[in-house]
């Protein structure tokens, strides 16, 4: 789900992006750069031409914006409070987490006590997860810098190795942060919400419904849900 704080404008990615969508794609992925303005614009006009109900979302309400967000531990603690609440409720916990650690690092994070976790926001859980992001940055064992030059598949191995972070927020992480123009966060309960409203599908797809119809968006996935969150938060007057 898209959050408000953003970061480029319009990168060059590692790789020149032909004029064939598909072919840009591929591109894309083999060198892990990642989605720009100008690739976006690209990869939302190739699945526009493809299928009519995208065309409706970019007629009714114009395209989606990049959402990206500043990669480093701030923003991947930031989706862990996330994970099952309410944007506007993270927010609130990651504003307050500010004005006590600004800005959150590691180092500083660890040092906070429960008590001052729990008085900004964060659940026991969640203290935990953070604390064992934390850890593991300071450690070396996750290396968030490296991340760019791996591949999906092993981003999503090196996050979920960290307790409290699984399939969705990598899949997040990879999305928002990573500009990755092929993942698909099949959990998401916004983006299945508004998938089953723009394909008319009377109720809310579960992950393994998510992930056939998402077949059909390969291989923009990632711009598709760009495009469903648009959706969603126009329908409801909000901007994400």
């Amino acid at each position: 789900m898209p959050s408000i704080h953003c970061r480029r404008t319009g990168l060059a990615s590692a790789a020149p992006l032909p004029d064939d969508p598909v072919s840009s794609a591929a591109s894309v992925v083999a060198t892990g750069a990642s989605l720009t303005q100008e690739g976006l614009a690209k990869a939302v006009a190739e699945l526009a031409a493809r299928d009519p109900d995208l065309a409706r979302i970019v007629a009714s309400y114009g395209p989606p914006p990049l959402w990206d967000r500043e990669p480093g531990f701030a923003t991947l603690l930031h989706i862990i409070l996330e994970q099952q609440v309410s944007l506007a409720s993270a927010r609130a916990a990651f504003d307050r987490l500010r004005a006590i650690a600004d800005p959150p690092t590691p180092k500083r994070f660890l040092e906070l006590t429960d008590d001052e976790l729990l008085r900004v926001g964060f659940s026991r859980q969640k203290a935990r997860y953070g604390r064992a992001l934390a850890a593991a940055i300071q450690s070396g064992s996750l290396d968030l810098e490296a991340l760019d030059a791996l591949d999906d598949q092993s981003i999503h191995h090196a996050l979920q190795t960290v307790p409290g972070i699984g399939p969705w927020t990598s899949t997040i992480y990879l999305l928002m942060v990573l500009g990755r123009p092929d993942v698909w966060p099949v959990g998401d309960i916004a983006l299945a919400a508004a998938v089953g409203e723009v394909k008319g599908l009377g109720h809310r797809p579960d992950p393994a419904e998510m992930t056939a119809l998402g077949e059909a968006w390969r291989p923009w996935r990632s711009v598709a849900a760009r495009l469903f969150w648009h959706d969603y938060l126009s329908r409801r007057g909000r901007s994400g």
